[in-house]
């Protein structure tokens, strides 16, 4: 909590502030909830952690792009990033997050060419190359989409407090990804400044983002 108060400070105004710590505050009781009955014990952990500062969020990773093309943090060193964690089956909260980040890059005008978007699939099974190449940039042509491994993966969204799991329906012939899903601010060295939880709008974004630009 601690850590993410300090990372609020730039926040304009008390009520952006609070609305947004009511928001995690909500998703973390939830998933305490959910693991007292025996769930998501791991979304529990990652949340205690985020919530309480205990440890860093984020660091140095290696995924792939669509091309082949590996990436790092410091391949955008000078431009804040937005981070995103999800699944191109996502049938409403990662489409509408990552519309909201389009919005936000487009409604900066120049000032986003200081901006750098990265989508990281949680679902490598399913998100080909082919998938990820048009997915992602169908919100912004300059997303940059990002693949691994499966352990490769689970060890950045791990660093990230991003919990994930698939989740098979009984009786269904496919699953879904059970996931946090938020929006990760990072600065031009890489280290995390704030998160924004799913469906903030990209007006509220913008609030943070310009305090950085």
């Amino acid at each position: 909590m601690l850590r993410l108060r300090s990372a609020l400070r730039g926040w304009r105004g008390p009520v952006l502030a609070a609305a947004l710590l009511a928001a995690i505050a909500a998703a973390w009781q939830l998933l305490r909830d959910q693991a007292s009955a025996g769930n998501r014990s791991e979304g529990a952990r990652l949340m205690a952690e985020l919530m309480s500062g205990k440890g860093p969020v984020g660091g140095p990773f290696k995924l792939t792009d669509p091309d082949g093309r590996q990436w790092s943090l410091p391949d955008f060193q000078g431009k804040l990033v937005l981070l995103y964690f999800g699944f191109t089956h996502c049938p409403d909260v990662c489409p509408t997050d990552l519309a909201a980040i389009g919005q936000l890059v487009t409604s900066l005008g120049t000032h986003g060419d200081q901006l750098q978007p990265v989508f990281v699939t949680l679902d490598p099974q399913r998100d080909t190359r082919e998938i990820l190449r048009a997915y992602a940039t169908s919100f912004h042509p300059r997303f940059v989409s990002l693949s691994g491994s499966e352990e490769e993966i689970r060890r950045v969204a791990t660093a990230y407090k991003v919990y994930f799991e698939k989740v098979r329906p009984p009786g269904a012939n496919t699953y879904f990804i059970d996931h946090t899903a938020y929006t990760f601010l990072l600065g031009r060295d890489g280290r995390f400044i704030t998160l924004f939880p799913p469906g903030t709008p990209p007006e509220r974004m913008a609030v943070m983002v310009r305090e950085h630009l």
